[in-house]
């Protein structure tokens, strides 16, 4: 039985176009699928170091949109969009990621939280339209080494939250010295 892609695909026909990450993180699946459901979270860790996030709008449900801003260390802002087209919590969540709501270059994302112990396993893979598009962000964008400092901070940003035993978020932004 063929593995296939959130569009339908096999898996093997996406390959060549696909970029796919995981890392292990030191805190529950619900906290760890939590940081991807408030921009309140987003906004703390979202983006590769040095990168800052400012948000647009919005809206965490399926067909929903976050439009952002990112805020690159050498001053260049990247336009984002992001539609939510699947959730389930705490298990998955699929998406659509661009420069804006019509950017026939947009790519998908499938984020899955496995449940390790007391640890969560974040698988995501991207698939990119083309394998040019692809190889562009590698090459040009950096996106396996941004996507990893992204994850790592990710994994730093919940790790304070479940050792933060009164449930209020820390107030140092992302990058900055604590």
């Amino acid at each position: 039985m063929a593995t296939t892609s959130s569009g339908g695909e096999p898996e093997h026909a996406t390959a060549d176009r696909e970029i796919v990450m995981s890392r292990v993180i030191s805190a529950p699946r619900e906290l760890v699928f939590e940081a991807f459901t408030q921009v309140r979270h987003l906004s703390r860790w979202w983006g590769p170091e040095g990168f800052s996030t400012s948000t647009r709008s919005f809206e965490f449900r399926v067909g929903g949109a976050w439009d952002f801003v990112m805020h690159g260390p050498d001053g260049t802002d990247y336009q984002e969009w992001i539609t939510w087209r699947e959730i389930v919590p705490p298990e998955r969540i699929a998406l659509l990621h661009g420069e804006s709501r019509d950017d026939p270059d947009a790519f998908e994302s499938v984020l899955a939280f496995e449940q390790a112990g007391d640890e969560t396993r974040l698988v995501m893979r991207t698939v990119f339209p083309t394998k040019e598009l692809r190889d562009e962000a590698v090459e040009k964008y950096h996106a396996v080494e941004g996507g990893e400092q992204t994850l790592r901070n990710l994994a730093a940003y919940v790790a304070d939250l479940s050792r933060n035993d009164t449930g209020r978020i820390e107030t140092t932004p992302k990058g900055a010295a604590s």
